[in-house]
């Protein structure tokens, strides 16, 4: 007899393999899930952290720039102090200045007037003795007694005697006169006094006293009026040479404050460019590393399902195999059972485990390298992006400030091409001034008096020839 035929293997798990799938991809979906809902969370937490940080960066930016203004602020405050305080000073020294000259002037109308009256007086006094001597109780007495005074002497020849010792006289003083106050006009009334007839001598006296006196009213006209000028000018000349030193140092600061803004502009538009380069070379290798990452994570998760699917068919075959022997007679040529390679230590499926976890491993670190590298490079542009925020703001301020200097410096040059126009004109007033009111050689007390003697000279002269001395 035979041996009996045995049952077909019917496999009784395949519900509970395919339970174990979809667990499996379950499990896989929600670590998927998972993993998605936490790169989100990281990102939504990246991005209020860079919104976060810009914010203190502007707020800090902001704060510093008002702390800046304010200390202009203060500075300027201080300067415009300052300025008042000598502005205050030399409006006081005008005052003090103009009270004196005022005073002067008045002190010198005064006693111009007082030597005027006293000139008046003088010339009545003469013209009244003129009159006296020339009346008939002078002259007619004198023709009248005088020859009795000289036995021996006509009239005639006693006036003629007289007459000549009277001009030797008169030319002798005011030869020494002349000599004395070295008055060319004084030596030539003297010639004259011993050439002339004695009236023409006389006439000519009086004609010079009234001529040195009408120079004596004219020169002092002309003094006020030089002294008004002058002192105006004076005036004028240091307001315009101070204005002008003043706009001289207010230019070369704002050129210095161009200058310097110019080459802070320079520089800042030098680095956002770099900062822009920087910016651009970083995106593009992050670009392409991410995209490396996500090409080897896709791989790794791919290499993955497909061990993870070989590990499966080898081990329901050796699960099988294993079911399938159970219930088969061993032939005696065989000493045991075959079972597969499965528990050999480098089995096939040990191999396999081993490759699945490398791509495991592979994936974990490239995502934790992904994670890293896309946290450092937001990171950089967020520091990027607030420095070149700081930066472009700090390059619009300084374009702004530069323009209003740029301005500044051209209304300080035209104020000081204009007032250097008029300290030229107030120069080239004081170059016309200074022939006939500073540089006339003697000054003005000195003509003044040397005047004053040639006119009492000419008056004593005339004094001698109206014989009051004999």
């Amino acid at each position: 007899m035979s041996a009996p035929e045995a049952n077909a293997y019917e496999f009784q798990s395949s519900g509970v393999v395919e339970m174990l799938e979809k667990l499996l991809d379950k499990f896989i979906d929600e670590r998927t899930t998972l993993e998605k809902e936490e790169m989100n969370s990281k990102h939504a937490y990246d991005m209020l952290m860079q919104d976060l940080n810009a914010q203190i960066a502007q707020a800090t930016s902001d704060r510093d720039e008002k702390a800046e203004t304010k200390a202009k602020k203060l500075q300027a405050k201080a300067d415009a102090t300052g300025d008042l305080k000598d502005t205050t000073t030399t409006m006081e020294e005008d005052k003090k200045y103009l009270a004196d000259l005022t005073a002067t002037c008045e002190q010198k109308a005064s006693d111009f007037e007082s030597r005027q009256q006293l000139r008046a007086d003088e010339i009545v006094a003469i013209e009244k003795a003129i009159e006296i001597i020339s009346s008939g109780a002078v002259k007619g007495n004198a023709e009248k007694h005088l020859p009795t005074l000289v036995q021996k002497a006509s009239f005639a020849q006693l006036r003629s005697s007289v007459t000549t010792q009277a001009q030797d006289r008169v030319a002798k003083f005011l030869r020494s006169r002349a000599t004395e106050l070295n008055s060319r006009i004084l030596s030539n009334i003297a010639q004259h006094a011993e050439d002339d007839p004695f009236k023409k001598v006389k006439k000519m006296i009086k004609d010079l006293i009234v001529r040195l006196m009408e120079e004596a009213n004219e020169e002092a006209e002309h003094k006020g009026w030089c002294d008004t000028e002058l002192s105006t000018n004076e005036q004028t000349r240091k307001e315009k040479t101070e204005a002008v030193e003043t706009l001289h140092a207010e230019i070369d600061e704002l050129e210095a404050s161009i200058a310097k803004l110019t080459e802070d502009i320079s520089e800042l538009t030098t680095a956002v460019a770099e900062l822009d380069a920087a910016m651009a070379k970083a995106t593009k290798l992050r670009t392409e590393e991410k995209a490396k990452n996500t090409e080897t994570i896709s791989d790794s998760q791919e290499a993955q399902t497909a061990v993870a699917q070989a590990l499966t068919v080898l081990k329901e075959f050796y699960a099988k195999a294993a079911e399938a022997t159970a219930f088969v007679q061993q032939p005696e040529i065989f000493d045991t059972e075959y079972k597969g390679m499965q528990a050999e230590n480098g089995g096939v499926v040990g191999m396999l485990e081993v490759i699945e976890s490398d791509f495991a491993r592979l994936e974990s670190d490239t995502k934790a390298s992904e994670a890293t590298a896309q946290k450092e490079y937001d990171e950089f542009m967020t520091d990027s992006k607030v420095d070149k925020s700081a930066k472009s703001t700090d390059i619009d301020h300084k374009e702004a400030k530069k323009q209003d200097e740029s301005q500044a410096l051209t209304a300080k040059k035209e104020d000081l091409e204009g007032t250097q126009k008029e300290l030229d004109a107030a120069l080239a007033y004081f170059d016309k001034l200074k022939p006939s009111c500073v540089d006339a050689g003697v000054s003005y007390e000195d003509r003044v008096a040397r005047r004053k003697e040639e006119i009492e000279s000419l008056q004593e002269a005339l004094k001698i020839l109206n014989g009051e001395d004999i």
